[in-house]
């Protein structure tokens, strides 16, 4: 009798455990949505954000349980002191107070609840994030915000908790007590079972972060998810990515897939070569002494469209377009949201795959048949990779040179500068290597710029950018949340510009035959407004300037993404029946198809640039695409991805061969 009387007393004061758990993320979500409701479409009524709160309500029960059982096992059952049980409230208390605070610049740069980006950042310099976050995020006050809600918290649930509970109701006689045990158990089982799929006793009608977003507004979808279940969700998608479980990615019918990257379905090989080799129709323009492929930080498209002519931020870039010995389109998507994810892309040929190459083993024991390095060697050239980080950073440098580069200099090997935590200036990379060129044989340089990059401490008035113009000009555009950051992010972006053009023309002058590609590694984190177009948020620039190139040298907005740009170079300077191995064909025969991990884009419409790029559907295993309503462009597209990602997970995890036989 003794331990149901503690039993009693113990679920009551963990129901109130639970209870203000749940509230405290319902109140957390409210505020958030009242504090960001810029990113609210404009359609979006108080009809939507009250369906949002209800499915937040119901997913939380979930995080609520999640921290009262703890409580309930430890104190309540095996009978520990109940201070732990203030200890557990106190602990989640202060774990979401910091993650509601973190929320509202992780949401501004991402566009999205806490998500992959995590645990990217735990491959990461974890010392230059947690610089980053004090320098530029505000991070010291925003704690410090998170501890007075903490001890606000703490207050409030160390009364409730005080609060005298209900007695033990008299129970004479065995039968009473064991039917009042019994249901007591039956009671706590179907709680557990409601909380357990959010608000209801199945899985069909219940409620989980895979489909909780029940309103038509993407920002009240992502407010559904309190932080709890978006970690979650962040964990979940990182064990299935681990797993192989990535979308489009299906190891049982390799072969076909294989088909699919060769073009050919008579192909009936076990080894993989013969279904990514490509062969080049013949030189185009004069050999180069000097290759450069420019991938520039955050370099997104939007600032050159046209709408946003009037901010003066891509003039360089645009001036180079505008000669007759380049080409550009804009039909070009990054290899992914990061940067290594970028790099990796172009140093191995593999496209994204949600799996950390550079940290694979079987990325140090022998090249990938699709690297880049090797086919370039080949042609005669030293491939070289120039950062203005650390070369230490993600494993880059020592990929890099294990994928068959010959040189990687960081910004430490040229004795440059730190300006931030992530590096140098990249005038002072620029400028290393233009003094470096009279010195190098013909070779292909791989170039990372790191300025563009939060924490954003670029003297810009000495630089020659004018703040307060580009922020008038900002208040001219709808939904700009924070005009003066913007303003200030995109000078950044200005300066990069400007650097790359007049590295690109003194480059040119010293060495007139060479060629250039530029581009960006990805485009998430910076946006012109709190709701940008698909377009404006993911793609990059494609610009091929240099001896021998002409406007119509490929066809007019060629389709492509980052893992084109190494055939098509190789197509512009191999010769004839030149053998080198791809998983994408070249811009000069591209399939249609430019993707990355979230959406891609298409060419079948013609002239409807923006309209063309479609979002995946990145939670949707493979073997549930049949069940998925798709238009013959989309199911040709999703074909085509889904078949790239299937040979490039192969050739990641597997090796070359099929079928039994190891690499």
């Amino acid at each position: 009798m003794k331990f149901l009387k503690r039993f009693f007393d113990g679920v009551q004061r963990d129901a109130r455990l639970f209870f203000f758990v749940l509230v405290l993320l319902e109140i957390y979500r409210g505020l958030f949505i009242f504090f960001m409701s810029d990113y609210l479409s404009g359609e979006t009524g108080g009809s939507q954000i009250f369906v949002a709160l209800i499915a937040g309500l119901r997913l939380s029960l979930k995080t609520a349980g999640a921290v009262t059982l703890l409580s309930f096992v430890f104190v309540t059952i095996f009978g520990l002191r109940s201070r732990l049980r203030l200890l557990i409230g106190l602990a989640a208390s202060g774990i979401f107070s910091l993650l509601f605070m973190l929320r509202f610049p992780y949401y501004r740069a991402f566009q999205s609840t806490y998500g992959l980006e995590v645990v990217q950042g735990f491959h990461d310099d974890i010392l230059s994030i947690i610089v980053t976050a004090f320098q530029e995020y505000g991070f010291a006050w925003r704690f410090l915000v998170a501890l007075l809600l903490t001890m606000i918290c703490v207050a409030v649930l160390s009364r409730l908790l005080l609060i005298k509970t209900f007695p033990l109701p008299a129970l004479d006689g065995k039968i009473k007590v064991v039917g009042f045990s019994f249901g007591s158990l039956v009671v706590i089982f179907l709680f557990g079972l409601f909380v357990r799929f959010g608000g209801s006793f199945t899985y069909a009608s219940g409620i989980n972060w895979e489909n909780a977003g029940v309103t038509t507004d993407d920002f009240l979808n992502e407010c559904i998810l309190d932080d709890g279940q978006a970690l979650y969700r962040a964990h979940a998608m990182a064990k299935r990515m681990e797993a192989g479980d990535s979308f489009g990615v299906d190891p049982e019918n390799i072969l076909a897939a294989a088909q699919v990257v060769a073009n050919n379905h008579e192909l009936q090989e076990m080894n993989l070569a013969p279904y990514l080799e490509r062969k080049a129709p013949g030189e185009k323009i004069p050999r180069p002494k000097h290759i450069f492929i420019i991938l520039g930080e955050t370099f997104m498209q939007w600032p050159m469209l046209g709408k946003y002519d009037e901010l003066l931020l891509a003039e360089g870039i645009k001036s180079l377009i505008a000669e007759e010995k380049c080409y550009y389109s804009r039909n070009f998507m990054p290899n992914g949201d990061f940067t290594s994810t970028a790099i990796c892309g172009l140093v191995t040929g593999l496209p994204d795959v949600n799996i950390k190459v550079n940290y694979q083993a079987r990325t140090y024991e022998k090249f990938y048949i699709t690297a880049m390095a090797p086919p370039f060697k080949e042609l005669g050239y030293n491939v070289d990779f120039w950062y203005g980080g650390m070369p230490s950073w993600d494993s880059i440098a020592k990929m890099s040179l294990a994928q068959g580069f010959d040189n990687f200099y960081g910004y430490p090997d040229f004795h440059a500068p730190k300006q931030t935590t992530w590096g140098t200036k990249d005038e002072n990379l620029f400028n290393a290597l233009l003094a470096h060129l009279p010195e190098e044989p013909p070779t292909v340089h791989l170039i990372m710029t790191t300025t563009n990059h939060p924490p954003y401490n670029l003297d810009l008035k000495a630089e020659g950018y004018h703040v307060e113009a580009v922020r008038e000009a900002l208040k001219k555009f709808p939904d700009v949340e924070d005009v003066d950051q913007l303003a200030v992010e995109l000078g950044h972006y200005w300066y990069m510009d400007e650097v790359i053009t007049n590295f690109v023309r003194a480059a040119s002058e010293k060495f007139p035959e060479s060629v250039f590609v530029i581009t960006g590694d990805h485009a998430v984190r910076c946006d012109p407004s709190t709701h940008p177009t698909i377009f404006e948020h993911q793609s990059v620039p494609f610009v091929l300037y240099g001896n021998g190139i002409k406007k119509n040298i490929l066809p007019p907005d060629a389709v492509g993404d980052h893992i084109s740009i190494v055939p098509t170079l190789i197509e512009l300077i191999a010769p004839k029946d030149f053998a080198y191995y791809s998983i994408a064909p070249s811009l000069f025969n591209s399939d249609g198809v430019g993707f990355n991990n979230s959406a891609f884009v298409t060419n079948k419409v013609a002239g409807q640039i923006e309209s063309d790029v479609m979002e995946l559907l990145p939670h949707v295993a493979s073997n549930e695409l049949n069940d998925v309503n798709l238009t013959d462009q989309r199911a040709h597209a999703i074909e085509i991805i889904g078949s790239m990602r299937t040979v490039a997970w192969w050739l990641i995890l597997k090796g070359l061969f099929l079928g039994d036989n190891p690499e």
